[in-house]
């Protein structure tokens, strides 16, 4: 304040570096409020997964996703982390032969099941699944990010004998979003493959 009782405005770059620095250091000195939370509250414990027809035994965090332990423990990228919300879809895998989504599946979950990937579902001669092929045939698909959660999906709905009209393929392949905006030719690859015709 100058000698009138009024604010003085000649606030100096100078004096705004000093009292930013000053916050900074003041918000990185330990709070006596919070409680300390020690690094590895939770053991890492082992799971067994058998993945494409092939076991794996890792050690694992066990709040650990099945998309994360796919992805960057045994090094399958097909599933997507898209939103990683369960929102998307693109990070869709079987159990089992059911889909389900990666990112909200406990990698313990998996446990003693089966789970397919969209690395397991060509055949072992390497010729594509009738979906895959029925992607192609109908360019289902532009940037490909989607593309693995979609076929996965796609063929679950097949299985799952939701796949009788398009309005149908389209309420069971809801949760799955194609930012590219493919979904006449998923729809389209959907129904050849469906029939049969993949």
């Amino acid at each position: 304040m100058d000698d009138d009782g009024e604010l003085d405005s000649t606030l100096t770059r100078r004096d705004a570096l000093a009292a930013g620095a000053a916050g900074i250091v003041a918000a990185s000195l330990p709070n006596p409020l919070c409680a300390a939370v020690p690094a590895r509250a939770i053991p890492d414990a082992s799971v067994a997964l058998h993945v494409n027809g092939v076991a794996h035994r890792l050690i694992v965090d066990p709040r650990a996703t099945l998309l994360d332990v796919l992805r960057e423990r045994i090094g399958l990228f097909g599933a997507k982390k898209g939103c990683d919300h369960g929102q998307c879809g693109a990070c869709t895998v079987h159990l089992d032969g059911r889909r389900v989504l990666g990112c909200l599946t406990l990698a313990r979950q998996a446990e003693g099941r089966e789970v397919t990937t969209i690395e397991g579902v060509a055949g072992a001669d390497g010729k594509l699944h009738p979906v895959q092929q029925a992607f192609l045939d109908h360019d289902a698909l532009q940037c490909g990010y989607c593309t693995p959660g979609q076929i996965m999906s796609a063929i679950a709905c097949i299985q799952e004998g939701h796949a009788g009209s398009g309005d149908e393929i389209r309420e069971y392949m809801s949760g799955n979003l194609c930012r590219c905006g493919a979904y006449a030719g998923i729809v389209a690859a959907i129904e050849q493959a469906a029939a049969g015709k993949g």
